[in-house]
């Protein structure tokens, strides 16, 4: 083996250190966590149910007891739902971040979940009759028009998108096509409609929604994964990359494609949930190294546990009533948002 080569190659793994070990136990125990706080997310709401009863439900369904209707048809597709949307959201800000090489990247906050739900309000006021499995294509569409947008700007600003300008064109573009929704909502009467998508939770998705949005996440999830060796050299820089042979033009497309077809089929089930994709790849990394083959599963279970954690907390906090899960995010959300840009700043 040439030894230029050997020393590239000895020069990338020290660049992408990893926690390999400490990443396999983040990921089985974080599932082991999974499959307690969703039994919990199925067990609380308006109505207790035992853990107990949970099981029998699952195991040995009476279609004629109360509760195990609740359980099949209110909470299990709900849970299930969480968990599904934070894996997708967490996993697309992982990408995003590799492959942008930019901190503050999140499909909330660059205008992809807004042109999703652009896309939302145009079904509603104009497709209504629509079949949800034509919507999802239609929000992809929307998340598509969020990045070209967003980029579009950039290449207008003096001295290249900085993670800064970045979030500056994402902000404005999110807030563009967010009146722009409101708007076409308003006119045609389906503001209702809407706002249940812009509060973004999970309550009430029913099992038809979840057949066909989860194929879609699945393979956008296992799409990520595979791509998780080239996002891991793409984050060391465009020059880095070409040296070794990738092909980074292709390689981004593929990433674009994902990120809008796991962002696009989320929006379409849950609504617009942000910042999910911005925290959790940063916790990730901070476990498991920079590597994104170990960053990008982390950051799914991670997503998952969020996700669900913050739907049942958003039951918890005013019962019956429930507040949307989206807000109880943005509680953590936020303030790291915040902290992140004033970094940026001082860097």
């Amino acid at each position: 083996m040439d030894s230029s080569t050997t020393g590239k190659e000895e020069q990338l793994r020290e660049q992408l250190w990893a926690r390999p070990g400490a990443a396999m136990s983040i990921i089985v125990i974080g599932l082991a966590a999974l499959l307690f706080i969703m039994a919990l997310g199925i067990a609380v709401g308006a109505v207790s149910i035992p853990l107990r009863t949970v099981y029998q439900a699952l195991f040995s369904f009476h279609p004629d007891n109360t509760n195990h209707q609740i359980i099949w048809d209110l909470r299990f597709p709900r849970v299930l739902a969480g968990a599904l949307v934070g894996a997708a959201f967490a996993a697309s800000g992982s990408i995003m971040q590799g492959v942008t090489r930019n901190p503050l990247a999140d499909p909330g906050l660059l205008g992809i979940n807004a042109g999703a739900a652009f896309a939302l309000a145009i079904c509603f006021a104009y497709l209504p009759q629509l079949p949800f499995n034509s919507i999802i294509l239609v929000c992809f569409a929307g998340a598509g028009l969020g990045v070209l947008l967003v980029f579009g700007l950039g290449r207008f600003s003096k001295g290249g998108l900085t993670p800064v300008r970045l979030a500056l064109a994402g902000a404005a573009v999110s807030i563009l096509l967010t009146s722009l929704s409101q708007g076409i909502a308003l006119m045609n009467d389906v503001a209702q409609d809407l706002d249940f998508w812009i509060a973004g939770g999970v309550a009430g998705t029913q099992w038809s929604q979840l057949a066909l949005t989860a194929p879609w996440i699945g393979a956008g999830l296992i799409a990520s994964l595979l791509l998780s060796r080239y996002i891991s050299i793409l984050s060391l820089g465009e020059d880095v990359a070409l040296g070794l042979g990738l092909r980074t033009g292709l390689i981004k497309l593929a990433a674009v494609a994902v990120v809008m077809v796991l962002a696009g089929a989320s929006v379409a089930m849950v609504g617009t949930i942000g910042f999910i994709g911005l925290v959790v790849p940063h916790v990730a990394r901070f476990l498991v190294g920079k590597d994104y083959r170990w960053i990008i599963p982390t950051s799914a279970v991670l997503g998952s546990l969020l996700m669900v954690g913050a739907d049942i907390a958003a039951r918890l906090v005013k019962p019956p009533e429930e507040t949307p899960a989206a807000a109880m995010i943005a509680l953590i959300g936020v303030p790291y948002f915040l902290y992140l840009i004033q970094k940026e700043v001082r860097d």
